[in-house]
């Protein structure tokens, strides 16, 4: 099992950037894909971004593709998601998740492991 830390969220007003970070251990964390889920008030926990396990292909929702990009540095054991053009609508619980894969999935099924979740609040 591996432990997934986040952090990074907070307040921001629409056209603002956040970068999140989610630092993980507990086992080989370059082995396997990487996922930013999200989850806002009375919906369900949505697919964001993931990233396969080199890092050499990324997946978004097309919600924020263009605006969002992930990253990893499998030396420091950590995932990014640098959120640029934030709207309103991005408000949200961001979660980090790893799963067992080498290619992210797009269902929060795929993964057996997540974060605690950092709040991201855009203010219009």
């Amino acid at each position: 099992q591996v432990q997934l830390v986040e952090s990074g969220g907070g307040l921001v007003q629409a056209g603002g950037s956040l970068r999140l970070s989610c630092a993980a251990s507990g086992r080989t964390f370059s082995s396997y894909a990487m996922g930013w889920f999200r989850q806002a008030p009375g919906k369900e926990r949505e697919f964001v971004a993931g990233i396969s396990w080199s890092g050499g292909s990324t997946y978004y929702a097309d919600s924020v593709k263009g605006r969002f990009t992930i990253s990893r540095d499998n030396a420091k054991n950590t995932v990014y998601l640098q959120m640029n053009s934030l709207k309103p609508e991005d408000t949200a619980v961001y979660y980090c998740s790893s799963g067992d894969t080498i290619i992210p999935s797009v269902s929060p099924e795929g993964y057996n492991s997540w974060g605690q979740g950092t709040q991201v609040t855009v203010s219009s």
